[in-house]
């Protein structure tokens, strides 16, 4: 991958065979980050993949400790006419069955989480196509396929977040804003890891073979990782 002058230039004194510690990582992704905006710590996971498990079935959701100003989560709840109120007092951006599956059949409306209760499920398979390669098919693993549509609704809108392993066994995780103090950002990095152990079930000693963190847009850095921190 050819990298750009910026990246090349906070890169030229980092050691790639060193391991940091948690604390030492995040103080070096704040040093080193070049976007001209706030940007974010991003946590990466090569795992060790379940001989019995499909890489694409390894998923889960989690809501960070400490949250910081992230943008306003557009929400889709695909509920029956009974949970139309429920799901708009919550805070819902697009409400419906029919007349939503409709729309994004026809690609009118965007969102960033689909919310669905069980007894819908049935009625938007036939959205696989739409929704399936953007990760946003409502799945009970995630808390996204649900009766309490209030509740679900709620945590996403504070911020709660999915994460999935990609077909290369790699987990993407974003743990806060690099405004944020390095203490609050640890807490959220272990909050990661723990997700990540749930998923895998297994401590991450076991399930976990690299950790690395880097910023929005800058180098990153393998950390030598331990709970206590």
């Amino acid at each position: 991958m050819k990298r750009g002058k910026k990246y090349i230039k906070v890169s030229k004194d980092l050691d790639r065979n060193k391991s940091y510690s948690l604390q030492e990582g995040i103080k070096e992704v704040k040093k080193t980050s070049y976007s001209k905006f706030v940007g974010s710590l991003e946590v990466h996971f090569d795992i060790v993949i379940p001989k019995d498990r499909d890489p694409k079935s390894i998923k889960g959701a989690l809501s960070l400790p400490y949250s910081s100003d992230v943008k306003s989560v557009v929400i889709a709840a695909f509920v029956s006419p009974d949970k139309e109120k429920e799901a708009k007092e919550a805070g819902a951006d697009f409400v419906g069955l029919e007349s939503l599956i409709k729309d994004v059949k026809e690609n009118k409306i965007t969102f960033d989480v689909a919310i669905a209760t069980p007894s819908v499920m049935a009625k938007i398979a036939v959205l696989g196509k739409e929704l399936g390669p953007k990760g946003l098919m409502p799945n009970p693993k995630n808390g996204t396929v649900t009766d309490d549509v209030k509740s679900a609704i709620s945590e996403y809108k504070k911020g709660k977040q999915t994460f999935a392993c990609d077909m290369s066994g790699v987990i993407h995780i974003k743990a806060g804003k690099l405004d944020m103090d390095d203490e609050k950002l640890v807490e959220n990095v272990h909050a990661t890891v723990s997700s990540v152990e749930e998923v895998l079930g297994k401590p991450y000693n076991q399930s976990i073979e690299r950790i690395h963190i880097a910023s929005t847009m800058g180098p990153s850095y393998k950390i030598d990782y331990k709970k206590a921190e």
